[in-house]
């Protein structure tokens, strides 16, 4: 049998953001609760959403203070903000740091409970309130998952918390929304949204229900991502790209993400790199790695992206995908962790604790090759240059 969770109500494609106001009354809610970022509040995407929603009769308030790999004290300030008010659901508006801090704030706001006691591998399947996200970059697949990450920041540890609880009610999601987004961040962004999809496929969670979507999300991100990195405005490659990164989040969300999501938290809660940087930095490498572990798996992902024929067989075929994937970081200059600036000592003593902290968090056990602490060690040293 499969477990399958997914958004309720959906809104996708351009223009869908003026959905909100229907799409709240459609599931019977009224009085949300934003949870933004100072850019959102900056840029005019929250004056819209404002808009939209006053000229529906709906009362705002917002919370414009979330920070990147949201933390536990960011959590508490938006939840104290949200219970001075009245409001039967929470909006996350922006990139994935706001809507794991809605997801976060939308449990602790029903339940009693910490981020801390709510880490995996707990499961939180008794809801909160209900959640709306609302994406503006394409990456992260959030809009579709029932899983947020808290930093504690007394510890540096990346939480991972999961269970259905974190399942948006509703998504909106508007290619026009990242038209504006920088070639970096679309970037790293858009190579978080490829791992998320080629993970799903390989993972050992997998289903024939999460193979159609992260193959059909692999072959639209790897088409179009290096046109939305030139041509920004190009509205054909964004939306292919959005829809990649949603049908992403619902495959990785329903089959789990693996190697490279374990050892990529550790790098973002200790070194602060952004969360699809780190990803990228990860994937070549622990795909060369991980090939034995499922040659077939791989070589029908190289098939799916395009980079070798129906013909070519499962080892050329997955070798082929590293050596493309190693390739495409270069073209997005995609930097190396000793490149990027990290501290050397610094990266090297902390490595024992990174890699307990990717077998805690449960990813590496869905890799279709199964690493011990010390394995992620070397793999470690390996991406370093």
């Amino acid at each position: 049998m499969t477990a399958l969770s997914l958004p309720p109500f959906v809104r996708l494609g351009g223009g869908a953001l003026d959905e909100l106001p229907a799409a709240l009354r459609q599931a019977g809610l009224r009085a949300p609760f934003i949870i933004t970022d100072r850019f959102m509040a900056a840029s005019g995407v929250l004056e819209r959403v404002h808009a939209l929603l006053s000229a529906d009769g709906i009362e705002v308030r917002a919370f414009t203070d979330t920070v990147p790999d949201p933390t536990v004290a960011c959590v508490g300030a938006a939840l104290a903000m949200l219970r001075e008010g009245a409001h039967d659901c929470v909006i996350g508006l922006g990139g994935g740091s706001p809507i794991d801090t809605a997801k976060m704030v939308a449990v602790l706001a029903v339940h009693d409970t910490t981020p801390a006691r709510l880490k995996a591998p707990f499961v939180q399947d008794a809801p909160g309130l209900p959640i709306i996200a609302i994406p503006t970059t394409a990456g992260t697949g959030s809009e579709a998952t029932r899983v947020t990450v808290i930093t504690d920041e007394a510890t540096d540890e990346k939480m991972l918390c999961m269970g259905a609880a974190y399942q948006p009610r509703i998504a909106i999601v508007d290619y026009e929304l990242t038209l504006s987004m920088p070639a970096r961040l679309t970037a790293d962004t858009g190579i978080d949204a490829l791992t998320h999809a080629l993970e799903a496929y390989v993972s050992r969670r997998a289903s024939p229900f999460t193979d159609a979507l992260a193959l059909t999300a692999m072959k639209r991100i790897w088409t179009h991502l290096p046109t939305c990195c030139v041509e920004p405005g190009n509205r054909e490659a964004r939306a292919a790209v959005m829809e990649g990164a949603f049908e992403a989040g619902m495959a990785f969300s329903n089959a789990s993400v693996a190697l490279v999501h374990g050892m990529s938290r550790p790098i973002g809660a200790h070194f602060h790199v952004a969360h699809g940087l780190s990803n990228a930095m990860l994937l070549p490498e622990i795909t060369a790695w991980s090939l034995s572990g499922a040659p077939g798996r791989y070589a029908e992902c190289a098939r799916a992206m395009g980079v070798v024929g129906a013909d070519v067989s499962d080892a050329a075929a997955g070798e082929a995908l590293v050596a493309a994937l190693r390739a495409r970081n270069a073209e997005l200059g995609v930097p190396s962790p000793q490149s990027f600036g990290l501290d050397a000592a610094r990266w090297d003593n902390l490595l024992p604790l990174m890699a307990d902290q990717a077998l805690a968090s449960g990813s590496p056990a869905h890799n279709p090759r199964v690493p011990t602490a010390a394995e992620i060690v070397d793999l470690y040293r390996r991406v370093w240059a």
